[in-house]
């Protein structure tokens, strides 16, 4: 009796075991399709939070690139050319094309219809071209923000008067415009060749751009070479004591650092202690060295920590001298992971405004900087200066900031890996 039921006794246990195992491997199969598809749903939000932020960029400030410009006829008369009153020649125009106008209030509706820099455009066509003198030409010239703004759908003309910004008398003017086919939407080059403006319809980021390369040209010249001198040193030199670990960890605390803290600083020692020009590239270069050499030490001393030893050996077995040896062999093959580090601490400072509010370069700057100790400010600061500005025109432009300053990062980061896969060794 014990014999026959002991074998099926041992079948019920290994039925057992089996079945305890099969459950254990399906609650294994569930958590790992679990842990999948909960990294697949955070990589499906991120990238959906992602284009939803480049679609709110790109729908807000495409429209950026193209401007309105009213054609008028202009006559140049020597008079109004001598005394140089250009406006006056602008204005003259306008009242050529309705000379039903009259009053005060009701000029002043119709020469808002054209932009108070107009008159600047034909001064400079003037002086491109002095035989204008004298004679009628036609040009297109730069549109109001309002007019811009309704040509552009951004503005319902359906609302009612009070409602609105622009006129029922100034509505009909435009349509009377456009009926004459003189309202068209061209390349939007003020935005590229200009620096900023009170009026939108004037304002450019190129000062912003040139402010930031003489910024970042300070920041590169400085930071790398102490950078990777830095970390050359305490990597191949430095004696390993508590004082180098006591480096070594403020180097990383250094990186984790809040920007606003190195502005303060800046402020405090480059402004007030040695009196370097305030809202300048080179006082802005200043500052963002001293964010960003952190992250190139940390990045410099990774990829000389990554060259094989065996090259340290056989260059030392070859009678070459540890100066030798780092710099004829090491520094070499570090060279792409330093590039690459210090680019990424370029992208990183190039979308700072922190430091850079604290330094001034938050003044209004109209100019174009032509050197490093120029007023000049950077495209992040644009970006904030535009989005406090009421006007809703300026409201695109904040956009169209946003997506110049995110290509200047794309191409940026493109280079650090270009010239990883150039320069990078397999081993």
């Amino acid at each position: 009796m014990n014999s026959q039921a002991t074998p099926q006794a041992v079948i019920d246990a290994q039925a057992r075991v089996r079945g305890c195992v099969e459950r254990s491997l399906r609650r294994r199969y569930r958590a790992e399709q679990r842990f999948r598809a909960y990294g697949l749903g955070a990589t499906l939000a991120g990238m959906l939070f992602v284009g939803l932020l480049f679609f709110s960029l790109i729908s807000t400030g495409y429209s950026v690139f193209w401007q309105t410009r009213v054609t008028l006829d202009i006559d140049f008369e020597p008079e109004a050319l001598q005394a140089g009153d250009y406006t006056a020649l602008v204005r003259a125009s306008l009242r050529r094309l309705f000379p039903d106008v009259t009053g005060r209030q009701n000029l002043r509706e119709l020469y808002a219809l054209v932009s108070d820099g107009a008159g600047f455009e034909l001064q400079d066509r003037v002086l491109a071209d002095p035989g204008l003198a004298g004679t009628r030409a036609s040009l297109a010239l730069l549109a109001a923000d309002d007019l811009d703004q309704l040509v552009k759908g951004r503005l319902d003309r359906e609302l009612p008067e009070g409602e609105r910004v622009i006129s029922d008398q100034q509505l009909a003017w435009l349509d009377e415009l456009d009926r004459q086919d003189r309202v068209h939407l061209r390349f939007n080059r003020v935005f590229f060749t200009t620096g900023d403006s009170r009026e939108p319809e004037q304002a450019g980021v190129w000062g912003a751009v040139v402010g930031s390369l003489l910024t970042l040209a300070v920041t590169l010249v400085l930071s790398f070479p102490i950078g990777v001198a830095a970390a050359v040193y305490l990597e191949e030199f430095a004696a390993r004591n508590r004082l180098t670990d006591l480096i070594e960890v403020n180097i990383n605390n250094l990186a984790a650092v809040p920007s606003i803290v190195f502005g303060l600083l800046g402020l405090a020692v480059f402004i007030q202690f040695f009196g370097v020009p305030r809202s300048a590239p080179l006082v802005g270069g200043l500052v963002l060295t001293l964010m960003t050499l952190p992250t190139i030490i940390i990045a410099s001393r990774a990829a000389i920590k990554a060259v094989p030893p065996s090259i340290r050996e056989a260059a030392l077995g070859m009678g070459a001298s540890q100066l030798q040896m780092v710099a004829h062999h090491v520094l070499p093959l570090a060279l792409p992971g330093m590039l690459t580090g210090a680019i990424i601490g370029m992208a990183r400072a190039l979308g700072e405004s922190a430091p850079l509010l604290m330094i001034g370069m938050v003044a209004f700057i109209a100019d174009i900087p032509g050197s490093f100790t120029d007023p000049a400010t950077v495209l992040p600061v644009q970006v904030y200066l535009w989005a406090d500005s009421p006007e809703r025109a300026f409201l695109e432009r904040t956009s169209g900031a946003i997506l110049v300053l995110l290509a200047f990062l794309l191409l940026m980061n493109a280079a650090a890996v270009i010239l990883r896969q150039k320069f990078e060794r397999r081993w």
